[in-house]
């Protein structure tokens, strides 16, 4: 299933990694077995490496805390995240966000405008979510506000090891309401991935995004032109990659079984 190209050496030499977090690199805040070992693997090569995450719960600065926590070490410039993508749209659009989402989220929409045209920004509130706040947003959408959405997962691998209902679900209420499609700005956006590459400052076709998110991870990052590369932990379920076309450029046991198939 492999698609890197052979060069003189053999394979062509992997030029940057996204990695996701959540049932790749961890469960439930434990590392994953051999997970850390293969991060520093990818280190000792010199390989430029991101994390990137679909939570919309937990701020960037907790990330690197919650990871340090775990033993691993990382700046939080290594770090992407879609409230950080939407957080430069934001920027360079000059829009001010109506932010619904999860309170420890506000952090990093700190000193964005607060006047102008305003955006409608929809995390992961989880029981923050209520009537009274998806109604808000839906009737400043009606009014012509811009519809951003932070991701538009199915569903996440929650912390009683079950899935639980992802931010998708809330997406699609809002846009059936009100006839409007939501800009996402996290997995499986190809302005996502566009994004975090750039940051790489790699060729799409020379990364490689290691995820167990058939649709967000690796059928986001096959679209936008990388390989994908599915590990058989966290949220994967046997036979999803079936369900992708392009399938996935590897299938995985796991994060060590990933990154020895992209360095070997």
């Amino acid at each position: 299933m492999s698609e890197l190209q052979p060069s003189v050496s053999g394979r062509r030499r992997i030029r940057g990694i996204l990695l996701d977090l959540d049932g790749v690199v961890h469960v439930r805040g434990k590392a994953l077995p051999g997970s850390l070992d293969a991060i520093a693997r990818v280190r000792a090569e010199n390989i430029p490496l991101k994390f990137v995450t679909n939570t919309t719960r937990v701020p960037r600065r907790r990330i690197v805390e919650d990871l340090a926590q775990m033993g691993l070490q990382v700046t939080i410039d290594d770090v992407f995240t879609p409230a950080i993508s939407a957080r430069a749209f934001l920027l360079r659009e000059n829009w001010a966000p109506f932010l619904v989402a999860h309170p420890d989220l506000r952090e990093d929409f700190a000193g964005l405008p607060e006047q102008g045209r305003e955006a409608v920004v929809l995390g992961d509130a989880g029981t923050y979510f209520t009537y009274d706040t998806l109604n808000d947003a839906f009737r400043k959408i009606l009014g012509g506000a811009e519809f951003l959405a932070l991701a538009n997962n199915r569903n996440f691998l929650d912390r009683d090891g079950e899935l639980s209902l992802d931010l998708g679900a809330f997406v699609a209420a809002l846009e059936y309401a009100s006839s409007r499609k939501a800009l996402v700005l996290g997995k499986p956006s190809s302005l996502f991935f566009a994004l975090a590459v750039d940051s790489l400052g790699c060729a799409a076709e020379d990364v490689a995004m290691i995820g167990d998110d058939v649709e967000a991870d690796v059928g986001g990052a096959r679209a936008a032109g990388l390989m994908g590369i599915l590990v058989q932990t966290g949220k994967y379920r046997a036979g999803q990659e079936k369900e992708l076309d392009p399938p996935p450029t590897f299938v995985a046991q796991n994060l060590a079984d990933a990154v020895n198939f992209l360095l070997s």
